[in-house]
């Protein structure tokens, strides 16, 4: 049984029909990457997914238990972290402070600020520093152990390497890289082809709110036709 599976969605803002019925599954212990143009309904994916813009038709199930309506707070008790677009540190507070307000209680996390540390040496600096003075990459860091010390088993990452230098891209791919060692599944939404493809398990290309292609990441490198009709490659 897959660890995510998303069922025929259909999700709106408004009378904005965005998700035309969307269907696509994470397996445990994977990295399933989505591609596509900038407005086909990544980022609305991500959002139906953990709670923000619940689906009007369609169903999800996380574990084998339907979270399609349940409120964002009970779909990341379950165990779903969010990775967001932009980042959405807390500018006010310290790095410190930004991880810690994240902390579940009552799931006991192997991803304590020491180990997150040592995934991320270059925060130990800067545990006092507001995290509004952080590099972009710096704040992206900040961002995932956010995420991972609520310990989930699913983490969602949206435009992770977005507005990073080269350097800092192939850092972030060394995170995705020790984040799936150690047992999580990751739903990557990337613009990046040749990053999403190189530490994807499995790919989807969406277009007008669709998924139009599904395949393992050697089907999609090798289909001129999918590549060229919408990711513009």
């Amino acid at each position: 049984m897959s660890l995510l599976e998303v069922r025929d969605i259909h999700t709106y803002y408004g009378d904005s029909y965005v998700l035309h019925g969307v269907t696509l599954k994470v397996e445990k212990g994977t990295v399933a990457a989505i591609l596509g143009r900038n407005g086909v309904g990544k980022t609305t994916l991500i959002r139906s997914i953990i709670g923000f813009n619940p689906p009007r038709r369609g169903e999800i199930f996380f574990k084998e238990q339907e979270i399609t309506h349940r409120p964002s707070f009970q779909i990341v008790r379950m165990g779903i972290g969010l990775v967001p677009q932009g980042r959405r540190i807390f500018p006010s507070l310290n790095t410190r402070e930004n991880i810690e307000i994240a902390i579940q209680k009552e799931r006991i996390s192997p991803w304590t600020l020491p180990q997150l540390l040592l995934l991320f040496p270059r925060l130990e600096e800067r545990l006092d520093t507001p995290a509004r003075k952080l590099s972009g990459g710096e704040q992206q860091m900040l961002a995932c152990s956010r995420a991972l010390i609520g310990n989930p088993d699913l983490l969602l990452m949206d435009e992770p390497s977005e507005g990073l230098s080269p350097i800092l891209v192939n850092e972030i791919g060394r995170i995705i890289n020790e984040i799936k060692s150690r047992g999580l599944s990751i739903l990557l939404v990337e613009q990046k082809f040749a990053f999403a493809l190189k530490y994807a398990d499995y790919v989807y290309v969406m277009n007008k709110g669709k998924v139009v292609y599904e395949s393992v990441p050697e089907g999609l490198r090798d289909n001129k036709e999918i590549k060229s009709a919408y990711l513009g490659i």
